[in-house]
């Protein structure tokens, strides 16, 4: 059985096509995947794809590519680079996943950061 995350992945990946209006086949068409492909990563039965075909996804479907990446439960290449290049960021991260923050907390973290950026 698939992992609950590739299931709700494909469960909003489903949606977002239906609301353009596309079949599996005109999609998988436009990004060059083969529709059975797109059908099983709907269905759950494959795991997302990589960045690239999100990439493409997310254009074909007029949506935000680093939202449909961090949906899919990756971490866009950019952002990778950031934090691997970073001791406080890969301490924050570390952080996050021991869950040592609360949702709360780190939005609070982000409204003083985006305050003292606005004051520059």
């Amino acid at each position: 059985m698939a992992p609950e995350s590739d299931l709700l992945f494909g469960d909003h990946l489903r949606e977002l096509r239906k609301v353009k209006g596309l079949s599996q086949k005109e999609l998988a068409d436009r990004v060059k995947i083969d529709f059975t492909y797109l059908s099983k990563i709907e269905n759950g039965r494959a795991a997302p794809p990589g960045e690239e075909t999100l990439r493409k996804l997310a254009a074909a479907l007029g949506t935000d590519a680093e939202d449909l990446i961090f949906k899919a439960g990756k971490v866009p290449k950019e952002i990778g680079e950031v934090v691997t290049k970073s001791a406080a960021a890969t301490m924050l991260m570390r952080g996050m996943k021991d869950k040592e923050f609360t949702e709360e907390q780190l939005e609070a973290c982000l409204r003083e950061l985006k305050k003292k950026a606005d004051k520059k």
